[in-house]
């Protein structure tokens, strides 16, 4: 298959492609604000782990900008909600997101295949 541009198309859809690449990527986050999320990911750890009603060891916590993103099994939806409720509670967490975390029952996963 062979492609035929016009006079002026070859540069306007590199510098098509050059912008969309340039909107898609993220600056590079300096150690210091990789070294905040690091931290409000270990108080949100400490904050599940705390809870002495729903069991989160295996829920992990990844933070990016002040977003909590918990990932892992819980055993019922009760424990997603209150999953949140904790996160939110956590000083610097803005927003958290859960829709990673899947239900386990009796040891058999109903959620995505691993």
């Amino acid at each position: 298959m062979q492609v035929i541009l016009r006079d002026g198309a070859f540069p306007a859809a590199c510098v098509a492609a050059l912008l969309a690449l340039a909107c898609s990527t993220t600056p590079p986050r300096s150690p210091a604000q990789q070294a905040a999320d690091e931290a409000l990911a270990n108080g949100v750890s400490a904050a599940l782990d705390a809870d002495p009603v729903y069991f989160y060891r295996h829920v992990d916590v990844r933070v990016d900008d002040g977003v909590a993103e918990l990932t892992g099994y819980v055993w019922c939806t009760e424990a997603i909600y209150r999953a949140r409720q904790i996160t939110l509670e956590v000083p610097g967490v803005r927003r958290v997101v859960t829709s990673h975390l899947e239900l386990e029952r009796q040891g058999f996963s109903n959620g995505r295949t691993r």
